[in-house]
């Protein structure tokens, strides 16, 4: 017979969890491959990538970290499994993994494609403490993919983001929030996750090294320095971040698409290629989810890893890759000079969603809107780019990656 928990003596006045994959692409390919399993290995961008995207924590033990070249990281681990990313298996796995933290509370922020916030103040009555909350929940990860995961649990985001790393991989530790502020007192200000280094920089300019230090600094300065983020700041060092589990999904400030080049491209027609691709890439999940943009900024990266282009306006806002393609041809024929390019981005600036509104000084073309919807269609069923412009054939056979903000569902979920 089911028998109401025992209200609990302590009841926190706020309490996130944070649940955080352990190198969670590698893991899903050691799961799916046993014989990988205690093998060092790393992940990249397809069979020709490069650049490590993650690695096991295997690898880890050579001194292989995120970032690093693959040779430089064959010098120091020469039987490494070099892997090529799965995006559509490590988003599949995902999305499994939210729905079962969904159960536990309905306040859930997927912070990305291994990463979750779970808001479980009003679940005490029902699920009992925290800690006991923090544990179920690393148990329906497990149910939901095989997968082990780390358990941060305190009563605010930044401070269960910092002890979910604490003792990776398969880590579990709370932290109270009467204890918060002490434990962060000689934390470094820029382990926790939000402070880099320009903030960093300028926290240290003031003699703030360590959360402790940020009594030395009154709240004013860092607002009048950063705004609403210094203020947060200023209590996030204190165990006092007040920001909120964010349960919903903002329309996007921005929506674009980048792709690394082969080193020193100069040819023409590989860099146009390239744009094409992007432009396209854009133009169909604009799209896809009712959006329309304006202002593009479009750019190449150069040998010194800075940006030539500029953002452009267009005389209607369009959602089509024709009229993007054209905007960032001439940016591109009046920017690059021949120099070697790295990179290529092409971003809205201004995406809105437009529904079914009619633009009454619009002339476009309808035939070209009926051409991009069935070719969405054929796309979204066999694949993406099955129907494409004649010179995307000759497109990187690079994979996609899975953008930073990823969410399984909403316009976030394109990888």
């Amino acid at each position: 017979m089911w028998q109401r928990p025992l209200i609990q003596s302590t009841i926190w006045q706020r309490a996130i969890i944070l649940v955080d994959m352990n190198a969670f692409f590698a893991s899903v390919e050691q799961k799916d491959h046993p014989e990988w399993r205690g093998q060092p290995l790393v992940i990249t961008n397809g069979g020709q990538g490069t650049c490590i995207i993650t690695c096991s924590y295997e690898a880890r033990a050579y001194g292989i970290k995120t970032g690093m070249r693959l040779n430089e990281a064959r010098q120091l681990c020469s039987h490494l499994i070099q892997v090529p990313a799965h995006p559509k298996r490590y988003t599949e796995v995902s999305s499994a993994i939210m729905q079962a933290l969904a159960s536990i509370t309905p306040d859930i922020e997927i912070f990305s494609v291994d990463e979750a916030f779970l808001d479980v103040t009003h679940c005490q009555y029902l699920h009992g403490t925290p800690e006991k909350m923090g544990l179920m929940a690393k148990q329906r990860v497990f149910e939901a993919s095989g997968l082990l995961c780390s358990i941060g649990v305190s009563g605010d985001k930044t401070t269960a983001k910092y002890a979910a790393k604490l003792k990776k991989p398969d880590g579990f530790t709370v932290i109270p929030p009467w204890d918060a502020r002490d434990k962060l007192m000689t934390v470094p200000v820029t382990e926790l996750c939000g402070i880099a280094g320009g903030i960093g920089a300028f926290l240290a300019k003031h003699g703030v090294y360590t959360c402790g230090d940020i009594e030395k600094i009154p709240i004013s300065i860092l607002a009048k320095r950063f705004g609403n983020i210094g203020r947060r700041i200023w209590y996030m060092c204190q165990g006092m971040d007040p920001e909120s589990v964010h349960t919903t999904i903002p329309d996007p400030k921005t929506l674009g698409h980048g792709k690394v080049m082969p080193p020193n491209t100069r040819d023409k027609n590989i860099i146009d290629t390239y744009l094409m691709h992007m432009c396209e890439k854009l133009s169909a999940r604009l799209r896809g989810h009712g959006f329309k943009a304006q202002h593009f900024f479009i750019a190449l990266k150069n040998r010194d890893f800075g940006w030539l282009g500029k953002t452009a306006k267009l005389a209607q806002a369009t959602d089509d890759g024709k009229d993007i393609y054209q905007l960032g041809l001439s940016i591109f024929n009046a920017c690059w000079k021949g120099e070697p390019v790295f990179q290529i981005q092409v971003t809205a600036q201004d995406p809105y969603s437009h529904g079914d509104q009619l633009d009454l000084f619009s002339q476009s073309d309808e035939r070209r809107k009926k051409l991009n919807h069935v070719r969405d269609e054929i796309n979204i069923r066999y694949g993406e780019f099955a129907i494409a412009p004649l010179p995307l054939l000759e497109r990187s056979s690079m994979p996609n990656v899975i953008a930073p903000a990823w969410k399984p569902s909403g316009h976030r979920q394109t990888i």
